[in-house]
């Protein structure tokens, strides 16, 4: 199993200098490969202190000259917020800058805080998403971009540099609606999972993803990407209440830049799963919300951080875990004891695991 580790630049209650953020996250960064991480992300985000990475493909571009091996991948790239001959090209060069290193995330946006910042009708997010993404990726295979849709008139023009390797197998989408999943099989693409709803509507979902995926493409799906906010502590206590803190003040923050306490997801086109979602956060409460997101995530001491990652894995059937170290305003030594202590005692137990495939017919036998 792989793993990986994601830098989110959150600057929680902006109780830091956006500078420090900086300085700090990008320290860490900088010691992933020589830990051992296979793979180093980023997430966009725009306007507020919720995750200041704007451009995730910069961010990747930085660290293709600073590393030699590891993989760098996006979690994502937000579609509708950019135009996709763009993306296009910058996506090829980052690969050639990094000798094809570059896993690709792709993503439609939540954010009204930020789909307004850019001047756009959300009601559009989904039928664009699925216009720019196809654009997208049929042009990284075919080495030109060219589309005559609803949302996008794009004339032939060559993507230079040329694309020199494919995208197939290392292209991803975020997926939380039952609509989204369909989407990515659609267009051929594996799915990343950042857990946040109850296993009995997830699972079957991407049981769903994986036919649908088999029957449009006539081969099977991807192993999914695995990601989980993480606080791992040798006192099994101490984690206990530095996932409370932490994770749950990560997730406090989520519902403040979602919108998520409020109801006007019912009346925007595409966003039906989330109206759902925010009728479920008010009726339950807040706090409930954070406890149930605080439960699916990574916390504890090794062994039960490793247990998790595991079982997660095998639930979803993942081969690739990225862990979140750093977030929600933790002293900058916490995090640093946190990547440490995941990367010295939690990952070399998992890069040992076989392929999930393997692992549940194993458990089947």
């Amino acid at each position: 199993m792989k793993t990986g580790m994601a830098l989110i630049f959150q600057n929680a209650e902006n109780e830091r200098e956006d500078r420090e953020v900086y300085t700090k996250e990008l320290a860490l960064g900088d010691q992933a490969e020589a830990l051992g991480f296979q793979s180093l992300w980023s997430v966009e985000h725009h306007f507020t202190d919720y995750t200041m990475c704007p451009d995730v493909t910069q961010f990747l571009a930085y660290f293709s000259g600073r590393t030699k091996d590891i993989e760098l991948g996006s979690a994502v790239v937000v579609l509708p917020w950019h135009d996709p001959m763009r993306v296009a090209e910058e996506v090829s060069m980052l690969d050639h800058m990094n000798n094809g290193r570059t896993i690709l995330g792709i993503g439609r946006g939540l954010g009204r805080i930020e789909f307004e910042g850019f001047r756009l009708d959300m009601n559009k997010s989904r039928g664009s998403f699925v216009e720019y993404a196809q654009m997208l990726l049929e042009g990284l295979e075919r080495g030109y971009c060219e589309f005559d849709g609803e949302h996008i008139k794009q004339p032939r023009r060559d993507i230079r540099p040329a694309p020199f390797k494919s995208f197939r197998g290392r292209t991803y989408a975020a997926a939380v609606s039952p609509e989204s999943v369909e989407i990515m099989a659609k267009l051929g693409v594996g799915i990343l999972v950042i857990p946040q709803k109850p296993w009995e509507e997830l699972i079957p979902e991407l049981d769903s993803y994986r036919t649908k995926y088999r029957q449009f493409t006539g081969t099977e799906a991807p192993p999914t990407l695995q990601f989980g906010w993480v606080y791992c502590h040798e006192d099994e206590q101490a984690a206990y209440e530095g996932a409370v803190k932490y994770i749950g003040g990560y997730y406090n923050s989520v519902l403040k830049h979602y919108e998520l306490r409020a109801d006007h997801m019912k009346s925007l086109k595409g966003y039906e799963y989330y109206a759902k979602m925010q009728e479920g956060i008010r009726e339950a409460g807040e706090d409930a919300a954070i406890k149930f997101f605080l439960d699916l995530q990574i916390w504890g001491t090794p062994e039960q951080c490793y247990q998790k990652i595991a079982d997660i894995s095998a639930r979803i059937r993942s081969d690739h875990f990225t862990g979140v170290f750093s977030f929600a305003g933790m002293p900058y030594e916490d995090a640093e004891r946190n990547m440490k202590l995941f990367a010295d005692k939690v990952m070399p137990r998992l890069k040992k695991l076989p392929p999930v495939e393997e692992r549940i017919q194993a458990a089947a036998e």
